[in-house]
């Protein structure tokens, strides 16, 4: 676990510990208030986020983006990551290997952190932030506790752009972010 985020930066960006490293253009760590009480956590980072060293910046990023400012939520206030920090190929899904190798990072990053809520956007973050169990069809929406922090899953926006419908559910699901 990294005390600091100079130290848990300087770690990330070395980072060989599994072959996503080998074709990285940026190491992707995260992005906005690291005081921030939302946190959101995504799978990894895809071509833009690789060539900008910042998460959630192309087609989702920006669908996002309107969706935070439709709710009321300041980007600028929020802190974004993701599973792993190195993109994986034709933006698949990061295995279980690779993003077992970048737990330690999003661990101290929620350390450091210490977000009152951890929205899980997509089942990667889902699955490996609250169990293999959960599936993101029927935990979206619905919020968790582990280790004293709410974790509210809702779909990734990549997702939405797949599927339109899933737009009115991931919007009732940030809505429910405006109390915080």
């Amino acid at each position: 676990m990294y005390q600091s985020w100079e130290e848990l930066e300087n770690e990330c960006k070395k980072c060989t510990k599994c072959k996503l490293s080998n074709n990285r253009n940026s190491v992707v760590i995260g992005t906005g208030n690291k005081n921030a009480k939302i946190m959101f956590v995504g799978e990894g980072p895809g071509a833009d986020e690789d060539m900008q060293g910042i998460p959630f910046v192309g087609k989702a990023g920006k669908l996002m983006d309107k969706a935070f400012e439709g709710v009321g939520i300041k980007r600028e206030e929020v802190y974004i990551a993701n599973i792993v920090k190195c993109r994986p190929p034709n933006n698949r899904n990061p295995e279980y290997e690779e993003a077992e190798a970048c737990m330690e990072y999003l661990e101290s990053q929620i350390k450091l952190i210490n977000p009152e809520i951890i929205v899980l956007l997509g089942n990667v973050a889902l699955k490996n932030i609250l169990g293999k169990e959960y599936g993101i069809t029927s935990s979206r929406g619905k919020w968790f506790e582990k280790d004293g922090i709410k974790h509210l899953p809702t779909f990734h926006p990549a997702a939405l752009l797949r599927d339109e419908t899933k737009k009115i559910d991931f919007w009732n699901d940030l809505k429910k972010l405006q109390f915080v």
